[in-house]
């Protein structure tokens, strides 16, 4: 299929970088968005993300006219649906956003047409949601019109290099559908290609977080022995992976972003009786901030009117996506239980943070403080220089919850350093 004019409803993480992407190509893309912040902004020639290398790329295909944003839907040859898939309740996807993408793409919707979802979703979505809405048109889905599902699979602070190098998954209803969804990302997708049915993409991507998810959760666990039974767990972990046969990720904080803290609980809502080791691995992970909460109670005492300084509210190194952080979970924590939490986050200095306070900078944030609590394993905070950091503060109090800094290093400066899964207290 040949495609001229694309539409991309959502203009988020996923979608922008994608619009951008089939512009650059020499699509005509038209980008819509229901937030009136996100058009204004990318209007006035700014970001409402960071992306490293995105701001250049949208400068350069709106003044170039090939990516027009909006707040409705213009008609195309192609609708990629790209918007949040949040939770709700308890633990249940919230797909009125994605339902609302599909009836706003309806009064456009013509023979011959493609229509992509993007969204992560539980499986079935594609088949038993938006196949009833989008033939509210009239039109049959897989007949009429194509049908397919394509999940993003990028790392944020390489969406655009892994947008075109990853490989990706195009799930049609019908193989036709599957065919023109790889016609469609062909356009600027070098990496393989793959075509199969809506389910096995929809289950593929979140079977690849809930791998993720459950191997996480068992380096958390493995923090936790560690500390009962004296052992280091970072020394563990690296010597437990020279086994050719064993990759254990790195414990830390808890799990956020969208993805991997979201995904698994798609699978425990779709089948709640097959999911005993899914659940309990999400039982782990959005406990973890209570285990680090509960390790700085051990360090400082009664929390009341103690001062922490907390370094990081993102959700991983390196990115503005704060997105179910599990820092800011412990924030607010903290927070309850009578502290003073001053945070600098590097990547969002405007955040607007409902417990404690936002600093501008590094020095702002511990210069006095009881406790320096680091979250986030961000470049910015791996370099400083220690020396520095010994100025800037009055305390010698640190805990370290993602293994940034050398304990040597920092007790011979005069600190006193307690690490996660490492047996201090």
């Amino acid at each position: 299929m040949n495609f001229e004019k694309i539409s991309i409803l959502g203009l988020g993480y996923i979608g922008l970088p994608t619009a951008s992407m089939f512009a650059y190509h020499g699509v005509q893309v038209y980008g819509m968005d229901v937030n009136p912040k996100v058009l204004e902004a990318l209007n006035q020639g700014r970001l409402h993300i960071h992306e490293p290398g995105l701001l250049e790329f949208v400068h350069n295909v709106i003044n170039n006219g090939k990516l027009v944003v909006n707040d409705f839907v213009c008609p195309s040859d192609a609708f990629i649906i790209a918007v949040p898939t949040p939770f709700y309740g308890e633990k249940l996807a919230d797909l009125s956003y994605v339902k609302n993408a599909a009836e706003a793409i309806v009064p456009h919707l013509k023979k011959g047409n493609l229509v992509v979802l993007e969204s992560t979703s539980p499986p079935l979505t594609t088949q038993n949601i938006l196949v009833p809405i989008l033939e509210k048109s009239g039109l049959k889905a897989g007949e009429d019109f194509l049908l397919a599902y394509s999940p993003e699979r990028v790392l944020p602070g390489q969406i655009l290099r892994e947008l075109v190098e990853n490989a990706r998954v195009i799930g049609g209803i019908n193989s036709e559908s599957a065919q023109a969804g790889k016609d469609l990302y062909k356009i600027f997708v070098k990496g393989e290609i793959i075509t199969t049915t809506a389910a096995t993409a929809e289950m593929v991507k979140i079977m690849e977080n809930t791998y993720r998810d459950v191997n996480i959760a068992i380096a958390n666990e493995f923090s936790r022995l560690s500390e009962r039974f004296g052992v280091d767990v970072w020394e563990a972990i690296k010597i437990a992976n020279l086994h050719p046969r064993v990759n254990i990720l790195n414990p830390g904080p808890g799990v956020g972003g969208h993805c991997i803290s979201v995904d698994p609980w798609f699978f425990v809502e779709s089948a709640p009786d097959l999911t005993k080791l899914i659940l309990a691995a999400r039982q782990v992970n959005d406990s973890q901030p209570d285990f680090v909460v509960n390790q700085v109670e051990k360090i400082l005492g009664n929390l009341q009117n103690k001062k922490i300084a907390v370094l990081g509210l993102a959700y991983k190194p390196d990115v503005d996506d704060l997105r179910e952080s599990p820092a800011i979970d412990i924030v607010t924590k903290l927070s309850k239980l009578g502290a003073f939490v001053t945070a600098f986050e590097p990547f969002k200095l405007d955040f607007d943070l409902k417990y404690g306070q936002m600093a501008q900078n590094l020095g702002d944030a511990i210069k006095e403080t009881d406790l320096i609590l680091v979250l986030v394993a961000h470049s910015e905070f791996k370099n400083i220089d220690l020396v520095k950091l010994k100025n800037l503060s009055n305390t010698n109090v640190i805990y370290d919850a993602v293994n940034i800094w050398d304990k040597p290093k920092l007790e011979d400066l005069g600190f006193q350093i307690f690490k996660l899964g490492v047996s201090e207290l």
